[in-house]
């Protein structure tokens, strides 16, 4: 297959290598022309513009900084807007904001080319060794008609939904991802002004439940299914130990906003009364706050399961 590939940054530059590795007529652009050498020495195809990326190729994927370069390459001066044919495809690779990539995917739907974000998750690593996640959305028959390709990017697909569901997908788990960090530099900073070295306080607690466990499949137990009775560890119990923490980092001087803003958290779930039911409860203020009816994140333990055994 004649595949157009315009990016060849940190993750870009492998995955071009991959597809071209895998048998694969690739097309490729860069702002940088040095950064395609290694492609063309490899046998990749240079392009000048998107527009003649689009233009010799059925399938493009893009790995780019952010949505202004998407936009530029979709739609700017000599973009892929003014070279890609119809009944073509365009997957954006990169990390990408759900309205600009809904933008273009009106755009060019009235030029009969499909567009689907695709971002990927994984890192450098994940890339040269082709085992990145991939979270798609847009037209489902474009997707499985690509399959194979992009089962050349990464080992873990995952069709999302319409348009703008995997940038949704990527945004939630990044975002997550750091605002974890925060929360972990504050309890280990803690800790180790409390008195215990670092090395031992990390290798103690990743042998504790939660690190032990993958993070998202907390969220199967009690928060989507929205089960919190009989609790697993009730809410006062879990109160107290956050207040605990909090007092600790009050003695040690080590500033807590995460921490805090928590234990403020459960303290409007203990005045709710929820104070005997499981200590997750907390997090269904967050729905509230949200606007969401409830049963709009409720799914059930069958849902769950398909879920997490696609196929």
């Amino acid at each position: 297959m004649r595949i157009g590939f315009i990016g060849l940054g940190t993750m870009g530059s492998s995955i071009a290598l991959n597809l071209r590795q895998a048998g694969h007529q690739v097309v490729v652009n860069d702002t940088r022309k040095d950064a395609a050498v290694p492609h063309i020495d490899a046998g990749c195809e240079w392009a000048e513009t998107p527009r003649l990326v689009g233009e010799q190729t059925e399938v493009v994927f893009t790995s780019l900084p952010g949505p202004d370069q998407v936009e530029q390459v979709g739609t700017g001066p000599a973009g892929l807007i003014e070279g890609m044919p119809r009944g073509s495809a365009w997957f954006d690779l990169s990390t990408n904001s759900p309205t600009v990539i809904r933008r273009l995917h009106r755009t060019f739907a009235a030029h009969g080319v499909a567009v689907l974000d695709a971002p990927v998750s994984g890192g450098p690593d994940g890339a040269a060794k082709a085992t990145l996640a991939l979270w798609v959305g847009g037209d489902k028959a474009e997707y499985d008609r690509f399959r194979p390709v992009i089962d050349v990017i990464g080992s873990r697909a995952n069709y999302i939904g319409e348009i703008g569901s995997g940038s949704i997908a990527k945004l939630v788990h990044n975002a997550a991802g750091y605002a974890i960090n925060t929360a972990l530099a504050e309890v280990f900073t803690a800790g180790v002004k409390a008195g215990v070295p670092p090395l031992d306080l990390w290798a103690a607690v990743r042998e504790g439940a939660l690190g032990r466990m993958r993070t998202f499949d907390t969220l199967a137990r009690h928060f989507l299914p929205q089960q919190f009775d009989p609790p697993a560890f009730a809410l006062n119990l879990a109160h107290k130990d956050v207040r605990l923490m909090s007092e600790l980092a009050r003695e040690v001087h080590v500033p807590m906003r995460l921490v805090n803003a928590t234990l403020e958290e459960m303290t409007e779930a203990l005045n709710r009364g929820w104070d005997g039911r499981d200590s997750r409860v907390a997090m269904m203020l967050q729905v509230e706050r949200s606007g969401l009816d409830p049963d709009d994140m409720r799914c059930t333990a069958e849902e769950i399961d398909a879920a997490r055994n696609p196929g």
